[in-house]
């Protein structure tokens, strides 16, 4: 296969995997949480695994900045490794939710797989504390752990995962514009 072919595949496959109406109907909901969540003097809280706490963070900050509305992250190395090493890897999404969560909040975890305990743990923190929504972005297994502890799940029919993380990317970075409303506007 030439690497054109190819990039057209990979792109259209993206395409394909985006267009999905369900995806715009939880956008609009979310958009409204996240609103609502603000002016109720509550913030978000977002988490990832590798590339997904990349997105998070960029997320985070576009929506704090750009839309403002309040978001936090949590991807300080010092925060990670001492919650992971006190607690274990498992239980630091958990942790970082008991100390700086508070009721009314909302949660917003993104696994690509869905699967991974870490963020799992959270959610069910999160529920425990009484988080106003959980919001769950995941791909791979429609059936994932993740997703069954969400309110409204993302949910990304594919095993490429760096497809799921793409397509997280764009619903993450299209509620700040949603939230704006507009695509265009100064850094200012």
């Amino acid at each position: 296969m030439s690497d054109i072919k190819f990039l057209n595949n990979y792109f259209n496959n993206l395409k394909n995997l985006l267009s999905n109406d369900k995806y715009l109907e939880d956008l609009v909901r979310v958009k409204e949480i996240l609103k609502k969540t603000h002016s109720e003097g509550k913030k978000t809280m977002i988490f990832g695994n590798g590339g997904s706490a990349a997105i998070a963070s960029h997320f985070s900050v576009d929506l704090t900045k750009n839309a403002r509305v309040r978001c936090t992250n949590y991807n300080e190395s010092d925060l990670l490794t001492c919650f992971s090493n006190d607690y274990g890897y498992e239980r630091w999404v958990e942790k970082a939710i008991e100390f700086y969560g508070d009721k009314g909040d909302t949660l917003i975890l993104i696994s690509a797989g869905g699967n991974s305990p870490n963020m799992t743990n959270g959610a069910k923190q999160g529920k425990k504390m009484g988080f106003g929504k959980i919001i769950t972005f995941t791909g791979n297994d429609k059936n994932n752990n993740l997703q069954k502890l969400g309110d409204i799940n993302f949910w990304v029919n594919s095993k490429a995962y760096n497809h799921i993380e793409n397509i997280h990317q764009i619903l993450l970075l299209s509620l700040v514009d949603l939230i704006i409303g507009k695509t265009e506007y100064p850094p200012n």
